[in-house]
């Protein structure tokens, strides 16, 4: 089958840098699976999954937005973080999730930047439905 290269990069370094067969991810416009040959594209990406298909196998890996850039060779993602679901601390994850939990029912308190505890929330849920997703492929 033919593969195309996908990069997944953050600041601090390469996540994923392997031949695939897939992409699936979502876009600024939505779902997008991409294929070798794809037509090039450039979007932005809120926080989600992404699903790779290397070798006939599938995995994940948890973004935290970023940008996504298609070449027919190539798909290129630019991550603010991205994690595999291995190196996901599922304690740490919990403990972000009930502490923007907490602050998102504090309503009308003026000290508390209520976009950015539905932010940290997004991530946090993320990060766990990436870990609980990967646990169960697994089996």
């Amino acid at each position: 089958m033919s593969t195309t290269i996908l990069d997944i990069v953050t600041p601090e370094r390469t996540v994923y840098s392997r031949p695939v067969e897939m992409v699936i991810l979502r876009g600024a416009e939505g779902d997008l699976g991409i294929l070798p040959g794809h037509m090039p594209l450039v979007t932005t990406l809120p926080i989600g999954l992404v699903r790779i298909k290397e070798e006939g196998r599938w995995s994940l890996v948890a973004l935290s937005g970023g940008f996504l850039e298609v070449r027919p060779d190539r798909v290129t993602v630019l991550a603010e973080a991205a994690e595999l679901p291995e190196e996901i601390d599922v304690a740490r994850a919990e403990r972000a999730r009930e502490r923007a939990e907490r602050r998102l029912a504090e309503k009308g308190r003026p000290d508390i930047d209520y976009i950015r505890a539905e932010l940290a929330l997004k991530r946090a849920l993320n990060r766990l439905r990436a870990a609980e997703e990967a646990k169960v492929s697994l089996r």
